[in-house]
């Protein structure tokens, strides 16, 4: 599992206030900012290249297009990278599990669940793995870490569900 999309468990004493549980889900974005900054390089080096060609051939509006070009790749990166602001914070205590989910721009909505009676409902594919879940408890149900990848998903359920029976066997 990648340590950019989950943070994962970090166990404290049992006592009744005290954090058992706490992982922080991120989207996963491969290109790095200086990777970005690489592409948007070779793009506007291209596009200028090709743009002075068709000027040279007389065809000076296709020009105009390439630079529309930069400007559509740039903004479709920016939102993309805007949308990697998101994340879900998992907290539980012996009495409280908590899920802060933090939008894009910056928004928080806090659920909460009691961890005795909270279940993890995960929904498996066999060939590719868990393909969602979902917080589950008294009629509530809350989905989680819709943005992680199979195997981050994983390894993140595993986690939680050995949270939960420790704080139901304790």
């Amino acid at each position: 599992m990648s340590d950019r999309n989950v943070d994962m468990p970090q166990t404290a004493p049992q006592a009744s206030g005290n954090v058992l549980f706490r992982a922080t889900l991120t989207p996963y974005r491969s290109l790095t900012p200086r990777g970005f900054a690489a592409l948007m390089m070779v793009v506007v080096f291209t596009c200028l290249g090709s743009g002075l060609l068709f000027w040279s051939m007389g065809a000076w509006p296709i020009a105009a297009f390439f630079g529309l070009d930069i400007l559509a790749i740039q903004f479709a990166f920016r939102l993309n990278y805007r949308s990697a602001r998101a994340c879900e914070i998992v907290e539980m205590t012996q009495e409280h599990l908590t899920v802060r989910r933090i939008a894009p721009n910056g928004r928080a909505e806090a659920f909460d669940f009691n961890p005795y009676w909270a279940r993890l409902e995960v929904e498996r594919v066999p060939d590719w793995g868990i393909i969602g879940m979902a917080l589950a408890s008294h009629g509530r149900r809350l989905a989680i870490g819709g943005f992680l990848n199979p195997d981050d998903r994983e390894s993140f359920a595993t986690a939680l569900t050995q949270a939960l029976a420790s704080v139901r066997h304790a």
